[in-house]
């Protein structure tokens, strides 16, 4: 035979079939759920995922100030940052967090899980966080997603 028989399907922005989903985050675990939600934003689960191209879902999350962490981590895990001036250096726990900004603990868990380059930048942007269960996306008609089947 001269030719293949199979060709290797590389997706583009033309042909990504991307969809609206939502994920209720009440009760799951940060860690978990926040690899579930990159492999969805990534597109990973997928069957023509390709690693340079965006063809991940848009992702909803709702009731982030719900979210649980296993032992002692709401108290000891912190969140450390700089202001760039000397001894700049700040730093909250996971409960000073949750408390301070409900959706800056699911934000920070799922960023650290994409690539850090332009592609995981405009995969971040495709993540929405909401408190409580109202989110503005109505009109988009997301599909919910079921984490314990995922």
């Amino acid at each position: 035979m001269d030719t293949l028989s199979y060709k290797t399907v590389s997706a583009n922005k033309a042909t990504v079939n991307k969809q609206w989903v939502l994920v209720d985050a009440e009760g799951q675990t940060l860690g978990r759920l926040a690899s579930k939600i990159a492999i969805m934003l990534r597109g990973k689960n997928k069957p023509n995922y390709t690693p340079h191209v965006d063809c991940g879902d848009n992702v909803i999350v709702v009731n982030a100030e719900k979210v649980t962490m296993t032992g002692n981590k709401m108290q000891t895990k912190t969140y450390i940052r700089h202001t760039g001036f000397p001894g700049g250096q700040r730093s909250l726990t996971a409960s000073e967090l949750l408390a301070k900004k409900p959706i800056g603990l699911v934000e920070k868990a799922v960023k650290g899980m994409l690539p850090k380059n332009k592609l995981g930048a405009d995969l971040f942007r495709n993540l929405k966080v909401y408190e409580g269960t109202a989110h503005g996306q109505e009109a988009q008609k997301p599909v919910v997603i079921n984490l314990e089947s995922f």
